[in-house]
């Protein structure tokens, strides 16, 4: 006698964001990120081939830890930290903001630019930690078949970036008619994906530019790729703070806020005695 085979893993949630020039902003803290936390904020980037005025100037946060990736395009980076230097396409930026960090990204050359930009809340042990910055090459970037590991660990494969544990985020290309089943580590019941291009079926067909969320749950996910696609992936043990917003900060609480809020100010004022801030 042949076991019934399981039922695919929930879609529960799902949008197509809000759009402005080259980013569409696909989760915010307010929104899916209550939901999806310790993912709190996925901005898809699409960067126009040549295109004007496309970048971030510098911006502080505290709090967060950003990730940067994109499969297609570089990126300039200078950050409080003191780094700065070229992202190739296919490399990733994780900058944990802690106690407070400003930072700035800027497309380079005539190339089109196309990834994302990922938030995670970090724990209340980090969140104001002093403020520390990777910058991973694409050769240092594992991957297994169609998988880079940008966060945590997939089979083998494990990221070099110091992030917090209990948390996976992966980018992942599939060929037209591929297969491909992601099977959740222990305790990770939040699991959500983007598609940055191409199509495929995931319990529903999931279209290029949308997010969709996953029921929570230790089921793994099975995807066919309808279209060659390229895609990201993330799952998490659930953060169990409130979420405590300031404009460019997520905190867990009120206190933490307050002193990551008060260390951007002196960072910007440091800034601007040194010319980097107008």
């Amino acid at each position: 006698m042949t076991a019934p085979a399981s039922a695919p893993r929930a879609i529960v949630y799902r949008t197509r964001g809000t759009t402005h020039g080259p980013i569409t902003r696909l989760m915010s803290p307010s929104d899916l990120g209550q939901v999806l936390k310790p993912f709190i904020f996925l901005d898809l980037v699409n960067f126009k081939a040549g295109g004007l005025n496309q970048g971030f100037g510098m911006h502080p946060h505290s709090g967060i830890a950003t990730v940067t990736f994109l499969s297609q395009g570089d990126v300039r980076y200078e950050d409080s930290t003191g780094q700065s230097g070229l992202l190739p396409a296919g490399g990733v930026e994780w900058m944990r903001a802690g106690n407070g960090v400003w930072h700035s990204g800027s497309p380079v050359g005539e190339a089109p630019g196309l990834g994302f930009q990922l938030w995670v809340a970090l724990p209340a042990d980090l969140e104001n930690a002093a403020a520390q910055s990777q910058y991973l090459a694409p050769e240092l970037v594992p991957h297994i078949g169609p998988v880079r590991v940008l966060l945590g660990n997939y089979d083998a494969a494990r990221s070099p970036v110091a992030a917090p544990a209990g948390m996976t985020y992966l980018s992942v290309n599939l060929a037209k008619g591929e297969r491909w089943t992601y099977t959740p580590p222990i305790g990770h019941t939040v699991a959500w994906l983007a598609v940055a291009a191409g199509q495929l079926e995931a319990s529903e067909t999931v279209d290029a530019g949308e997010l969709v969320a996953f029921a929570d749950s230790s089921a793994g996910i099975e995807l066919l790729a309808t279209e060659a696609t390229s895609l990201v992936l993330g799952s998490a043990v659930p953060h169990p703070h409130e979420l405590v917003m300031g404009h460019y900060s997520v905190h867990t609480s009120r206190e933490a806020l307050n002193q990551g809020e008060t260390e951007i100010r002196r960072i910007r004022q440091q800034l601007r005695e040194a010319g980097r801030l107008g």
